[in-house]
Order: C-alpha cells, then sequence, then structure tokens
C-alpha cells in the first residue's frame, strides 16, 4: 500500500520498534544538518518515510514528521520541569533525543555533498534486537529542490506554557496515553489562543541552532505547516489566510502605489518642462548672439560710413589749403580735436533744428505750437463755411493718436473672431484687472437705486461721495490730517478738470507752462475749450549739467522756458505737474516737488498735479510722494490735486475724476462748470461703496493689480532687451518709453511717422513721440497692461518691423557708398563715400564741404555715434588710428 502524498491522519499510533527505527534515521548526521539548512524540510521526512516503506513501515512524511514534532515536545516538558527530580525522567527516548538534540553539528555557508553514514547508534536496552543499517540506505543528497528557494515566514511561538504544569514522576510511553492527548490537547488549546497579545505575554526560551533558527521556532513552523487537517486548526488556518489577504488588499498600498506613480509622472513633467526651457534658452541666447552681432555690423557699417565722411572733408580741407576755392577752410596746424569740436559746432551738436525754431525770437507762441504739434498745415488749411473760427480749429486738430484709435475701432484684435486685427499697445488702459472689478462693481451692495441719485445732485457731487473721496484720498496720500470733503469736486473724469481748470485759472489767449514729453489729451483739454496754450519745457534724452537721469526735470529747465515766453510777451498763468509721469513713468521725490511747488510760488503760478497713476507704483523699492502728504504746502490756495478711477481701478470706461482744492473761489467757478461734466447718481453711489471697501481694495486688488503689472512690464523689457533696444526702465503707470531713434533713416518727424504708420499697418497701435511733443524723433510709448497672449503677439508684430527695418536701413547704406580714386595722391588710398539717399552717388571730387557737412549733420541726428567716439576715446583705443589722421589733418 502506496502512503506517499497523503497526509497524516490523528490516531494512527506507533509502536516502539517503529519508532526506534524513526529515530535511527532522524539522528543521522547527515539528517540533521539537512534538516538545519533549510527552511521547508517536508522532502526530508518523505524521503524518511520511503526508507521506513521498504523496511515494512508503512508511514507517510506527514507522520514521521508529527511524531518527532511530538517527541521533541515531551522532551523539553521533562527537560524544563524543575520539580521533578534528576532521577525521575524515566521517559525511555528521553536519552536518545537529549544526545541528539545538544549534539548537532555547526552547519557551514555552503553546499554539502556526498551521503554520511549514520554516526549515532542507539544505546541501552531500547536497541537490542533491532538491526543496524548504513546511511548509504537513505538517499539524502544535499542538492537543493527547487521549492528550497521559496522563503517561508512563520511566527516564533514559545511551547512552555503550553505543557503541563506539574507532569507525573516517571511515565512510560504507551500508544494513545492519556498524557500524550493532554499534550495534544494542551498543544491545540495554545494554537487556538495564538494571538499577538498571548505571544507578546508568553516568555519565549529558545535554544539557537548553529544555522541560526532557534529550535522552538523550527518546531512551530513544522507544526504551523500541519494543523491544516487537525480539528480546531482549520479556524486560525482561514483567519490567517484573511490577515495575509487583508494585507494584500490594504488601501495604503494602493495610496503608495498612487503616489509612486504620480511622483514618477511628476519627475517625467518636470524634465520636459526642464529640456523646453533649456531649448528655450538656447533659442533666446542664440536670437540674441544674431542681434548682437547685425548690432555690431551695423555699427561698424556706419564707423565706416563716418570715417569716409571725415576723410573726404580733410581731402577737401587740403585741397583748399592749397589754394583751391572753398566755403570753409581749416586753419593750418588744427589738430584732430579741434577739428572734431568745429565740425560738432556747426551741427549744433547734434541738436534739435525744431527746438532751435520754436525758440527763435520774435516767433509768435501760436504758431510755434501749431508747428510743433503739426495738427495742421497753414497751406493744406481749408476754412468751413460752417464753422466758426475755433469750430474750424477744433475740426483739424488731429493728431496720431485720434487716427491710430480711429483704425483700432474699426479693426478691433479679437482672439476669435478677429485674430489678424490691430492689438492696441497705444491708449492707456489697464486690461489686467476686468475679473476683480466686475466681481466686485455686481455685488449687492453696489445695486442701490434710491430717488436721490435719480435727482439732480448738488453739481460738485453728493455729500456721501465727496465724503468717502476725502477719507479715501487721507489714507493713500498719507495727509497729515484728514481733508475736507467741501475741498472735493466731482467730475466726468480728470480730461474734464483739466478743461474746466484751464477756463476758470486763464484767460483767452494766456498759457499754462509744462513738461514735455507729456500726456498728449491735456492739450485738447486745455486748448479746445478755454482757447489756453500751452509753454513747453522741454526735456531730452542727455544728461547734462544738473540732470541725473534722462528726461529729468529740473526748475532750471522750468525757469528758463517760463523766461523765454514772457520775453515774447506771453503770460503764463499755471504749471502743470504729472505725478507719476505719463509716458516716462518717473516719481518725483519730496524734493523735488518742493523745488517745483517753490518755484511756482516765486512766479505766482498755480500748480495742478495729476496723481491719477497714484496707486499704480507696481515695484516695492518704488516710493509715491503725494502732494497732498506733504507737511507744509508753500501755496496752498494755488494748489490743486486730481485723481480719478480710471486707471487705478481699471475702469477707464466709468468716467469719474476728483479735485481737490482748499481754494474756494476755485472750487465754486469749477463746480459752475460741474453742470456739464456732471456724474450720473448710481455710479457716484458705486463709486463711493468701492472706496468705502478698504480691505478688498488692499488685501485683493492692489496685490494682484500691482503682481500683474509687474509680471506684464517684465516681459515687455526682457522683450526690449533681446531685441537691443533701449528704454527708459521705470515703476509706475502702464507704459515704456522706448527709443526707437535708430529705425529713423534720416532722424526727423516725418521719419517718425512713417515708422509708426509701419506699426499700424502691421496690426500694432503705438503712440510716437509727436503725439507727447518729445523733443527727439524716434522715441514711442508702448503700454504693458494687457494680457499674456496679447503681448506675445504684439511684441511679435513689434520685432518683424523693426528686423525689416534693419534690414532696410542696412541695404540702403550698401547702395549709398561709392568709390572714389585719387589719382596722383601719394596718400591716398580708395575711400567709400556715404551720401544721402536723396543725392546721386557722387565722386570726392565734386563734393563741396558744405554738401559733406550736412551728409555729417545728417548722421549725428540718426545716431549717438559722436558722442560715444570722442576724440580722447578715440586715441586712447585706436591711438595709430588716431596718429594717421593727425598727421594728414597736419599735413602741408
Amino acid at each position: 500500500m502506496d502512503f506517499r502524498g497523503k497526509k497524516y491522519e490523528r490516531g494512527s499510533n506507533w509502536s516502539d520498534p517503529e519508532v526506534v527505527e524513526l529515530l535511527q534515521l532522524w539522528a543521522d548526521e547527515s539528517v540533521q544538518m539537512e534538516l538545519e539548512s533549510c527552511l521547508r524540510n517536508q522532502h526530508v521526512f518523505n524521503r524518511i518515510a520511503e526508507v521506513l516503506r521498504e523496511k515494512g513501515i508503512h508511514r507517510t512524511g506527514d507522520q514521521c514528521r508529527e511524531k518527532i514534532k511530538k517527541m521533541k515536545l515531551e522532551y523539553r516538558r521533562i527537560k524544563d520541569n524543575s520539580k521533578a527530580p534528576r532521577g525521575g525522567r524515566t521517559w525511555k527516548f528521553y536519552e536518545v533525543m537529549d544526545r541528539v538534540l545538544n549534539s548537532r553539528p555547526a552547519l557551514p555557508y555552503g553546499p554539502l555533498s556526498g551521503s554520511v553514514m549514520a554516526q549515532q547508534v542507539l544505546q541501552g536496552g531500547m536497541v537490542d534486537g533491532y538491526h543496524q543499517f548504513a546511511s548509504s540506505a537513505l538517499p539524502f543528497g544535499h542538492s537543493q529542490h527547487p521549492e528550497l528557494m521559496e522563503i517561508k515566514c512563520e511566527e516564533v511561538n514559545s511551547d512552555e506554557h503550553c505543557l503541563t504544569p506539574e507532569p507525573p514522576a516517571s511515565m512510560s510511553y504507551q500508544q494513545g496515553s492519556p498524557g500524550e492527548h493532554e499534550m495534544e490537547r494542551a498543544f491545540l488549546e495554545r494554537a487556538q489562543n495564538d494571538s499577538p497579545i498571548s505571544r507578546v505575554e508568553m516568555p519565549i526560551e529558545t535554544s539557537v541552532s548553529p544555522s541560526g533558527f532557534s529550535e522552538p521556532n523550527m518546531a512551530n513552523s513544522s507544526r504551523i505547516q500541519n494543523v491544516v487537517p487537525r480539528p480546531g486548526f482549520s479556524a486560525l488556518h482561514r483567519l490567517r489566510k484573511k490577515r495575509k489577504g487583508q494585507r494584500v488588499k490594504d488601501p495604503l498600498d494602493d495610496l503608495l502605489l498612487k503616489t509612486l506613480t504620480s511622483q514618477r509622472a511628476m519627475e517625467e513633467r518636470f524634465l520636459q518642462m526642464e529640456e523646453r526651457r533649456f531649448q528655450r534658452d538656447l533659442d533666446v541666447e542664440e536670437r540674441r548672439m544674431q542681434l548682437e552681432q547685425r548690432r555690431f555690423e551695423l555699427e561698424r557699417e556706419h564707423e565706416f560710413r563716418m570715417f569716409s565722411v571725415f576723410a573726404q572733408m580733410l581731402s577737401i580741407l587740403k585741397q583748399s589749403h592749397n589754394g583751391s576755392s572753398s566755403s570753409l577752410a581749416m586753419p593750418r596746424g588744427l589738430d584732430f580735436n579741434q577739428a572734431l569740436s568745429e565740425i560738432a559746432g556747426m551741427a549744433g551738436g547734434g541738436g534739435d533744428l525744431h527746438e532751435a525754431r520754436a525758440v527763435q525770437p520774435g516767433r509768435p507762441l501760436a504758431e510755434r505750437r501749431i508747428d510743433m504739434h503739426g495738427f495742421c498745415n497753414a497751406s493744406e488749411f481749408q476754412r468751413s463755411p460752417y464753422l466758426s473760427a475755433r469750430g474750424n480749429i477744433a475740426n483739424i486738430f488731429r493728431g496720431s493718436t485720434e487716427e491710430g484709435y480711429k483704425a483700432y475701432h474699426a479693426d478691433k484684435y479679437d482672439e476669435d473672431k478677429n485674430p489678424n486685427g490691430i492689438i492696441n499697445f497705444g491708449t492707456s488702459e489697464n486690461k489686467l484687472c476686468f475679473d476683480l472689478m466686475s466681481k466686485r462693481l455686481t455685488q449687492t451692495d453696489m445695486n442701490l437705486m434710491e430717488p436721490p441719485l435719480l435727482q439732480y445732485p448738488d453739481w460738485k457731487g453728493h455729500m456721501f461721495l465727496r465724503e468717502e473721496v476725502a477719507r479715501f484720498l487721507t489714507y493713500y496720500c498719507k495727509a497729515p490730517a484728514p481733508l475736507k470733503a467741501e475741498n472735493v469736486i466731482v467730475l466726468n473724469g480728470c480730461g474734464s478738470l483739466f478743461s474746466a481748470l484751464a477756463t476758470v485759472l486763464c484767460d483767452p489767449g494766456e498759457a499754462v507752462l509744462i513738461a514735455t514729453p507729456f500726456y498728449g489729451g491735456i492739450t485738447q483739454g486745455v486748448f479746445l475749450y478755454g482757447n489756453v496754450k500751452l509753454v513747453y519745457a522741454y526735456l531730452d534724452s542727455k544728461i547734462t549739467g544738473t540732470s541725473t537721469r534722462p528726461f529729468q526735470l529740473t526748475v532750471d529747465k522750468l525757469e528758463k522756458a517760463l523766461q523765454d515766453a514772457r520775453a515774447e510777451g506771453v503770460t503764463v498763468r499755471a504749471l502743470i505737474l504729472l505725478n507719476p509721469q505719463n509716458p516716462l513713468g518717473d516719481i518725483y521725490s519730496l524734493s523735488e516737488l518742493q523745488d517745483y511747488l517753490e518755484f511756482a510760488k516765486r512766479h505766482e503760478l498755480h500748480v495742478i498735479v495729476d496723481e491719477i497713476y497714484m496707486l499704480s507704483v507696481f515695484d516695492e523699492s518704488a516710493t509715491f510722494h503725494s502732494v497732498l502728504g506733504m507737511d507744509r504746502l508753500p501755496d496752498p490756495q494755488r494748489t490743486h490735486v486730481m485723481w480719478g478711477i480710471s486707471k487705478d481701478f481699471a475702469v477707464s470706461g466709468i468716467r469719474f475724476g476728483t479735485l481737490y482744492t482748499e481754494n474756494q473761489d476755485v472750487a465754486n467757478a469749477v463746480a459752475s462748470l460741474c453742470y456739464f461734466h456732471g456724474v450720473c447718481g448710481p455710479v457716484q453711489h458705486k463709486v463711493a461703496q468701492l472706496l468705502r471697501d478698504r480691505d478688498w481694495i488692499n488685501q485683493v486688488y492692489l496685490r494682484a493689480n500691482h503682481a500683474r503689472l509687474k509680471a506684464a512690464h517684465t516681459y515687455v523689457t526682457d522683450e526690449l532687451k533681446t531685441l537691443g533696444v533701449p528704454f527708459l526702465n521705470r515703476n509706475a503707470g502702464f507704459f515704456v518709453w522706448i527709443d526707437f531713434r535708430k529705425y529713423l533713416r534720416t532722424g526727423t518727424f516725418e521719419e517718425e511717422m512713417l515708422l509708426w504708420r509701419r506699426f499700424l499697418d502691421n496690426k500694432v497701435l503705438l503712440s510716437c513721440g509727436k503725439a507727447f511733443e518729445c523733443s527727439e524723433p524716434g522715441w514711442f510709448r508702448i503700454i504693458f497692461a494687457d494680457k499674456t497672449h496679447r503681448l506675445q503677439l504684439g511684441m511679435q508684430r513689434i520685432r518683424k518691423v523693426l528686423e525689416e527695418r534693419e534690414q532696410e536701413i542696412l541695404a540702403e547704406a550698401k547702395e549709398q557708398s561709392c568709390q572714389s580714386d585719387q589719382d596722383g595722391k601719394a596718400d591716398s588710398t580708395d575711400e567709400v563715400i556715404f551720401v544721402s539717399r536723396h543725392q546721386e552717388p557722387t565722386c570726392a571730387g565734386s563734393s563741396n564741404l558744405g554738401d559733406l557737412i550736412g551728409l555729417l549733420q545728417q548722421q549725428m541726428r540718426s545716431s549717438d555715434w559722436l558722442q560715444k567716439n570722442t576724440a580722447e576715446q578715440f586715441a586712447q583705443e585706436k591711438p595709430e588710428i588716431y596718429d594717421v589722421f593727425s598727421k594728414l589733418v597736419g599735413k602741408q
């Protein structure tokens, strides 16, 4: 009968001879070494069972292992019983078990090979009558079975508390004895009560085997593997399988898996972003290098042209010195530095011809104003029989802003409906905070419609609004004392305020002093209604005298403009200050404001201070100082401060402006004109609610507005730096003042207008310097307070125009160059002569000194090469060339 593969059945008893045969096989040294060297030992007991079957003892491997386990438990129970005397150990198998378990060989960490003869022989009277057999009968090879590679995790349990507390002094082993059943029952109870708590409370006493595993652990491991068929062990087995399944399906494992997957995805995304950023940086650097190379080539071309002009002029001067006629002769012995100074003097230092005409003595101021504005040409002026003289002036009173604004509304850009439309970078509007303002202006506290709001108000404005404006200005202007509501006047926009103030402060024909460049809308507000002129204090980009920055307003410049106007018989009544300045973005310091107000007081001038960009200072490094925040005003009765919500709160469509003045005569006179410029009641209520909500303004709106303005400003200025375009870097307003002078061919306002139209033809609207009365052609204002996608598209169109313009100028410069030979001149070489595009190419012999001087003036207006390359600097950087020219000039 084959018992192979059958499970052990409870109740199968062993006879003593069968036990002796089992112990003889189990006690073999090779068997013990293999049992110690592997975690799973079922195959060892299966082979023991095969040898027993050959001897006629039909047992399975499970039965053999279970019998050995019981005998080991009985051995430990007797050995650990401290109450039994030494001579009381009467179990007949005790000595054999003690010898085997206490003398197990140490296992080396390496494969065991060969079969070993059984060295341990049962001794004593128990072995009589039993035959000895060699271990060759046991086919115990030590090659590892594939199943031995698996890892078995078992719990270590103590058997100490599962035994009977006090066994009898002598015990004889019999088949099915009550002691054996009692031990099995205790073992079963311990297995059923095997919980983490019971394991913690039970002390573990183990003897460590040479293989590193404790004997209780190995015994319990075998026990746990074989308790499945037994009654009472099935519940424990199912419980452990359930716990194992729960561990596999633990939601923490799913969470950990998702976390690791997300982390891996984030790392991949980060690497992709880093690769794109690196590629973008490479593209930007490559584009910058290309622009640098083009700029270097243009500078070299321009330098070559300038040297060619100088060389030709020197050649003519030498001919003149040798007896040929010329309009201007160079004295003998004049060095190169003096020659450069003379030429710069002829050109007026690259000066502004328009400015020179504007300050000509005896020229009427009105004529100068019309020439400078370019609003009309006397030869083209046609008087309409249907209009008055003022109506005819208003009819032709237009500039580039009117034309561009009209074109923009006819072809407005829309991302979905009209992607090829005009992008407006010319109108000073804040388009970054429409979301915040629309949400705030549609809340319930804004919607109020009461009878007083639908009736005629006080022409200065409803008192609740004027009180709120006074509190608002006191807080944000940092006034030293609370401002008064009776000094507040409300009109429909700051343009109306300019018109009203010019009308009540000046008579027709009188003037207001203002520094240029300035917001061009002031001209219409001042001139059209009150027929009040403007006197310009011209600011330029050069840093000279007391100036420390380009376009800096100083008292000296105000004094000069005022004295020139008075010398021509013009009465100046007021001074207009823009703070922050539009279009420059300058913020005046307290000392500068004090100087301007002191200047106005000395000359009894009213000061109109426009602070409409007061809350649009977007950089923390810049500090705005309001006139209302000064401790003491030099002339409070002549100081009038304007402010409105159009710019600071991104609602230019809501026409609201306010004037604060302590002069009640001025306040009442302006209030009489409010009849034509009043603000409707519901709008006054909305504005009062808006100004009252100080927490929302400080915590929500201003933070977001300043952050968006700064980000947009950074993007535009970075693009300009990439293009190599100079600009004024300021921290207030919505605009950047840009220098496009190098893209003008001739450096005139006509050329500036051509460039402005070129931008408009490429669907981007800018404001040119002429619209701001700038004295230098080539300056433009760009508005950056716009959404990112419009900024990107607009800057792409600007870049396209500038690159095309650059290529055209370079091509024209090459076409205008020619070769000239100087026959019979020992020191002469082939020279390239630069001529104007309006002239035919000529050679050196046919050019006269006057033409060359005019050509040099043209070059000086179109570039700052001479300012950067003075004679002293040239002598230091290129002494060899300087020596050659010096010898050429001093040659007889």
